[in-house]
């Protein structure tokens, strides 16, 4: 057993040689070997200056950043290492923003990578400026591959985040039956089906309305919708979100007038019968509410006895008023929204809704779709894809996010 053993080490041994025999040693863009080019960048980066040697350029602009071309000067071993990394098991890597397929050896990381031209090394500093975007790879018979990192080095100190102001909300505005019976589809006024649609919807916390608005409103609305006298406003940062809101004050009339029915008081009337959620008053309350109410009327009761007040014990619990908050929104090439650090503390319960126009024959790939996940979970909860005049309404609680994933399609 022993000669065996020693025989099987040898035999291991002679496989290492010989496959060290076969390792190429990678000599680098002679620029960055120079000292005097090292000492001039080390300055030029320090001082936020311009500087170019040869293959070697740093740039300031729109943040300190390096090009180097021709990186590796054999292309022999720019090869070899190609059909190196087209021999590994790759994963697809899919979260809000960003796409691709990443090693085994990459598997556990995070973050997204970044990729110049063949042969050559982009480097920049993390800083609170230096948004990037990897540009995507259009051709289905084309592949992009590149090698990343990153060095860790002492904490910098950073300027504190900025805390965007709360969205303004606001109660519904005072319209009657009138609005909702002149946009929406007769179907979804029917209180039968609503009780139907409320019923599903407490099944799933979801549900897509189609055919929501009656079809010459939903033309008359997609058409103005592309005339040139609405100011579009490109929304960010570009941490947070990418894409254009409508300044309402220039919307064609139609569409203010569709605007007035997503926020009329009929139209929350109408949300409460189709979800059961209490957003108008003249929503009835479920039985576990009314227990809830009768049990708190009889609590405050003992303590106004006890104490002494005088208030009156069999008050009505004061319920609060519903808001809503939105956006009339453009979605176009590179279009997105993220998540972000600070969501998980500031969400809520609430009810989205989503009603798309100029979205026929949309395709899963073409991105554009809103996307829902648990709080620090990679796992898609409901995926809710863009589909002409149909009214998505989903329920999300504290512990869900969501974001809208990159639009693809130019």
């Amino acid at each position: 057993m022993p000669s065996k053993r020693a025989q099987e080490e040898s035999g291991a041994a002679d496989k290492r040689k010989k496959k060290k025999s076969c390792e190429e040693t990678a000599e680098l863009c002679p620029d960055v070997e120079d000292e005097q080019v090292k000492r001039a960048v080390k300055e030029a980066w320090v001082r936020r200056t311009h500087y170019s040697q040869g293959d070697l350029e740093l740039d300031c602009n729109p943040f300190p950043h390096c090009i180097i071309k021709n990186f590796i000067r054999s292309e022999t071993f720019v090869e070899n290492l190609q059909k190196e990394l087209l021999e590994l098991n790759f994963n697809e890597k899919s979260n809000d923003l960003y796409k691709f397929k990443q090693s085994n050896d990459l598997k556990k990381r995070k973050e997204p990578h970044i990729a110049g031209l063949r042969n050559t090394l982009v480097l920049f500093e993390v800083s609170p400026v230096s948004f990037h975007q990897v540009s995507e790879v259009l051709s289905q018979d084309k592949c992009r591959l590149s090698l990343s990192g990153w060095f860790h080095g002492p904490t910098l100190e950073r300027p504190p985040r900025h805390l965007e102001p709360p969205v303004p909300r606001s109660p519904h505005i005072p319209r009657d039956e009138t609005i909702v019976q002149e946009w929406i589809n007769p179907l979804y006024l029917d209180i039968f089906y609503q009780e139907q649609i409320q019923g599903e919807f407490e099944e799933s916390s979801e549900i897509q309305l189609k055919g929501f608005l009656k079809e010459e409103k939903f033309r008359e609305v997609s058409e103005a919708l592309q005339l040139a006298q609405i100011q579009w406003t490109k929304r960010g940062p570009p941490n947070k979100r990418c894409y254009e809101a409508a300044s309402l004050d220039t919307l064609p009339e139609c569409v203010s007038v569709c605007w007035e029915l997503l926020h009329s008081e009929a139209f929350f009337l109408l949300l409460s019968n189709c979800t059961g959620l209490r957003l108008h008053y003249m929503c009835p309350a479920d039985d576990d509410e009314e227990e809830e109410e009768d049990e708190e009327a009889a609590a405050g009761s003992s303590a106004d006895a006890s104490s002494s007040t005088g208030a009156n014990p069999s008050r009505e619990k004061e319920l609060s008023t519903p808001v809503c908050s939105g956006e009339v929104r453009r979605w176009s090439h590179g279009s997105y929204t993220l998540l972000h650090d600070g969501d998980a503390a500031r969400a809520e319960y609430a009810l989205d809704l989503i009603l798309p126009f100029g979205c026929t024959d949309w395709q899963s790939e073409f991105g554009g779709y809103t996307c829902y996940v648990a709080n620090e979970e990679d796992e898609e909860l409901l995926t809710v894809y863009p589909e002409e005049n149909s009214l998505a309404l989903v329920y999300r609680d504290k512990e869900t996010l969501n974001f809208v994933k990159q639009v693809n399609n130019k």
